[in-house]
């Protein structure tokens, strides 16, 4: 059974909605019911929401599969926390205008060292 993964993806999923109500509350305030319309607020705001998409739920998977193979809380929690804290970072520091590159860039250093670290774990714990 899985208890701390839950705990995570729930964290994620509050995340994902918010950045769907901006994505949503961009198209209605511009009036662009598909595609970005050619405006780069609304580009910014959907590739806010696509980075997350494109990288988020595969993490999960992977620490879902370290915790189905019995790693620990420590290592699970510092798996979903640095998975957090880089989606947090990077949906914040991309979606500014002007964006905050740092917070962008250590975003996507944490995401994959969440998913590197999950990837190699689940392979020992396979092996």
């Amino acid at each position: 059974m899985l208890s701390v993964t839950p705990v995570y993806a729930a964290l994620l999923a509050i995340l994902f909605f918010a950045l769907s109500v901006r994505v949503i509350s961009q198209r209605r305030s511009d009036k662009i019911s598909y595609g970005d319309g050619g405006n780069s607020t609304m580009l910014k705001v959907m590739r806010t929401h696509s980075n997350f998409i494109e990288y988020t739920p595969f993490a999960l998977l992977l620490i879902a599969m370290v915790e189905l193979q019995g790693a620990g809380g420590l290592l699970l929690n510092l798996l979903g926390l640095t998975l957090l804290s880089g989606r947090l970072l990077h949906a914040y520091g991309f979606g500014r205008s002007p964006q905050i590159v740092i917070l962008r860039q250590i975003g996507m250093v944490l995401t994959f060292g969440a998913i590197l670290m999950a990837a190699f774990v689940n392979l020992r714990l396979a092996l």
